[in-house]
């Protein structure tokens, strides 16, 4: 099965639906599974007072609350049936972040493939239950999660009916440093939670990712942009399409290139065995008769002789015929 690959359009739109549908456009065109965006009405997310965070203040109007900043990045719902036929057009899966309840109830009309639930609301007790009861398979972001707090969102998850589960490695900041990706976060989680796992990315580039799918992601998500100097909070962590297509194509290269684990030669190298490899030839003339020994006998190629690694079971026997110096022995 090949990995899911989510390029994260999020709120890169600015809240413009023809910008929004050039997203999806680019998501098609680089190669991605899924185009996912993000749904929410921010007076049931953000009080009017909350701050931003520090990258949101770096990129958005430094005077304006999170609540006035989501206010103009949130699209409405009229606005979905137009994504949902730029997607169709497109040949690309839709999905969509639900952050509140009027927007899971939403969604769920859009019979979307599964249910991306972010990192801030791993420990929404409510909403993991309203998103579980759905039975619907389930991508989970794992960002500023304990161990612990990740193991009870899963049993949550479980209790009230989800049945498939992916668990995302993520780190919840933009960008993200190297330092703190912690790549082999995944593996615990696997062991710890006997679920398949991906990898959500918010560093800069496109290397992590890609070693997240060699070391085993089923899941990979990307937050891109059309344009990394556009106004918005998300721009800046996100790749350019000539970006994202440069990792979707790596990413699709190192699948094939993890094969299944069997050591055998491959359709490709078998062709080149007997002229890589080497056999046992003579080192000078022979005469028929002659005993077999290592004055008269090496080690060249090409393969297509009595391998070196019957060295012993040559040495002592009489020659068969005459032998010219470089020809194969034969026994």
């Amino acid at each position: 099965m090949s990995v899911l690959i989510i390029a994260e359009a999020g709120v890169n739109h600015n809240g413009d639906i023809d910008l929004a549908c050039e997203l999806i456009r680019q998501a098609a065109l680089c190669g991605a599974d899924i185009v996912k965006f993000q749904t929410f009405k921010p007076e049931h997310l953000v009080s009017k007072f909350a701050q931003k965070a520090e990258y949101q203040k770096q990129t958005t109007d430094i005077n304006e609350s999170q609540f006035i900043m989501l206010s103009k990045l949130a699209l409405p719902h009229d606005a979905y049936p137009r994504l949902l036929e730029c997607c169709k057009h497109n040949n690309i899966q839709f999905l969509s972040t639900a952050f509140d309840f009027e927007s899971i109830n939403f969604l769920k009309s859009l019979q979307m493939p599964c249910w991306k639930i972010p990192s801030g609301e791993v420990t929404n007790l409510p909403y993991l239950i309203k998103i579980a009861q759905t039975g619907d398979k389930i991508i989970l972001s794992s960002g500023m999660c304990t161990m612990d707090e990740l193991i009870a969102a899963i049993d949550v998850l479980r209790e009230y009916g989800a049945n498939e589960i992916v668990v995302l490695q993520c780190t919840s900041e933009y960008p993200a440093p190297f330092e703190d990706v912690n790549l082999k976060a995944m593996r615990t989680i696997q062991n710890k939670l006997n679920l398949p796992v991906g990898y959500s990315d918010h560093t800069v580039g496109i290397e992590v990712p890609i070693a997240a799918v060699a070391m085993g992601a089923v899941v990979i998500e990307k937050h891109f942009t059309l344009d990394k100097g556009m106004k918005g909070p998300d721009h800046k962590a996100s790749l350019e399409p000539a970006e994202l297509r440069n990792m979707i194509e790596a990413i699709r290269n190192i699948e094939k290139a993890i094969g299944t684990g069997e050591k055998i030669p491959t359709n490709s190298e078998i062709k080149n065995i007997a002229i890589a490899r080497k056999s046992i030839v003579a080192s000078r003339n022979i005469s028929k008769s002659e005993v077999l020994s290592g004055s008269n006998l090496t080690v060249k190629r090409p393969g297509n002789g009595i391998s070196p690694m019957k060295w012993f079971e040559v040495l002592g026997a009489r020659a068969i015929r005459n032998y010219l110096e470089d020809e194969l022995i034969e026994l």
